[in-house]
């Protein structure tokens, strides 16, 4: 492999504005040159064996830039992630003046080991066999679960002063090796300016955040594409709450219970004993989302600089006005072309406004829209394929987001998917980055 690359931001970026910002150095890093041993899970001292020697070198400076109190942006499975030592205070509240991120919004803590989880627990906490099924089926990978939070360990920046803390262990190499490496858990929401999309590669980052982090480890695009599964199984009730959909789907936690508890999660009159509830689906609470104890629930997230709207194209019983979709293109064509003339950023210099007004769409490969997409002089339809299945949709969501913003489209229509496996997760993200929501037939 080549050495590691670095991009130095030009005289004209944002980060050569000021003595306080950083040249951005990324990092390659090759995930396939790391292996974690089958002990790993059990030891906090495992190390993986990383046998790249620029992957070895880029994540011990990382590590070194972590021991400094320095912020670092690494891959996981599920996006990239702006890590800081998660037992430091001065270090994580840099997370929160980097992405200019809400003080009550709180962090997630990632962990390389179960051996680690154990340092952050509270001594006299017993963990639920629940916890344990889903431990030995999703760890590592996309599911962060609340753990009571240990007030001598984790401070409370972490937490937004609640009593639970998130938890989770990547299943991403680069990710977990750097935590090793480290020999600490790290603390990480997205690598982005607060309230944009999730990046889902280092160009992602790199864009949004260049001059204000030192590193990047590149470790190649996101294979899940979209947040951790966030589960709340500590109630007295025992059921298990999704707080916010995922990566693993309410189905996985539904066969993980069947397979893993006794009677395959059934009592003698044959009904589910533990049962997967999803909050603002199955249950409301007030007081959480006001308070939240856990990220993407109160703010409003995934948000490009343009405005998105929902297609909502799913036909449901007792719904108002439906539009035909063609006549809504055509209407939307020309409420665009009506305003006052929009520039690209391409354009941004020039004093001539544009003639062509450019509208992202972002739909599944199978979609009826694609064909419905009216001709229509002064209008440019910039498609996003999300791929054939919810799991496709899932990973491609944010980089469509992402990459249609950076064509210079003056808006972005997301066509709705079905909420089962991956697709209730890619609505929930997508509801939150729609300003609009419009029912049509197609």
């Amino acid at each position: 492999m080549s050495t590691p690359s670095s991009s130095s931001p030009s005289s004209s970026s944002p980060s050569s504005s000021s003595s306080s910002q950083v040249v951005t150095q990324v990092l390659k890093c090759d995930p396939s040159s790391i292996t974690f041993p089958p002990s790993s899970s059990s030891s906090i001292d495992a190390q993986p064996s990383i046998t790249c020697p620029q992957t070895l070198q880029a994540l011990q400076t990382a590590s070194h830039h972590l021991s400094l109190s320095n912020l670092v942006v690494f891959p996981t499975e599920t996006v990239y992630g702006l890590g800081a030592p998660a037992l430091s205070t001065p270090a994580s509240s840099k997370i929160f003046s980097t992405k200019g991120r809400p003080p009550d919004n709180p962090l997630i803590v990632h962990i390389s080991s179960l051996a680690m989880l154990n340092t952050l627990l509270p001594p006299q906490f017993t963990m639920p066999k629940t916890y344990e099924i889903l431990i030995r089926r999703f760890w590592p990978g996309a599911m962060t679960l609340l753990f009571p939070r240990n007030e001598d360990v984790v401070p409370g920046i972490i937490t937004a002063g609640q009593n639970t803390v998130g938890i989770r262990m990547p299943s991403h190499p680069v990710a977990r090796a750097l935590i090793a490496i480290s020999n600490s858990p790290l603390a990480a929401p997205s690598a982005n300016t607060s309230g944009k999309p999730s990046p889902t590669r280092a160009e992602h980052v790199l864009r949004d955040l260049d001059g204000r982090v030192g590193i990047i480890l590149d470790g190649g695009p996101c294979g899940v594409g979209l947040e951790s599964t966030v589960v709340d199984g500590l109630g007295e009730d025992g059921h298990l709450r999704v707080l916010r959909p995922g990566g693993i789907t309410v189905e996985d936690l539904e066969r993980a219970l069947e397979e893993g508890l006794p009677g395959g999660n059934r009592d003698a009159e044959g009904k589910v004993g533990v049962r997967v509830l999803v909050h603002r689906r199955d249950y409301s609470d007030e007081k959480m989302e006001s308070a939240p104890t856990t990220p993407g629930m109160k703010y409003r997230h995934y948000s490009p600089s343009v405005p998105v709207v929902l297609l909502l194209t799913i036909r449901r019983s007792g719904e108002g006005e439906v539009r035909k979709v063609e006549e809504y293109l055509q209407t939307l064509g020309d409420e665009y072309n009506s305003n006052s003339p929009i520039k690209s950023e391409s354009e941004a210099g020039s004093s001539t406004p544009s003639s062509i007004v450019k509208i992202g769409i972002m739909a599944p490969s199978h979609s009826k829209i694609w064909g419905q997409l009216p001709q229509k002089p002064g209008v440019e339809w910039v498609r996003y394929d999300l791929g054939n299945d919810s799991a496709h949709v899932a990973q491609r969501l944010f980089d469509g987001l992402l990459s249609l913003e950076c064509g210079g489209v003056q808006g972005i229509l997301v066509e709705e998917v079905g909420e089962e496996r991956e697709g209730l997760a890619v609505m929930n993200r997508v509801r939150k980055a729609a300003s609009v929501c419009v029912r049509v037939e197609v």
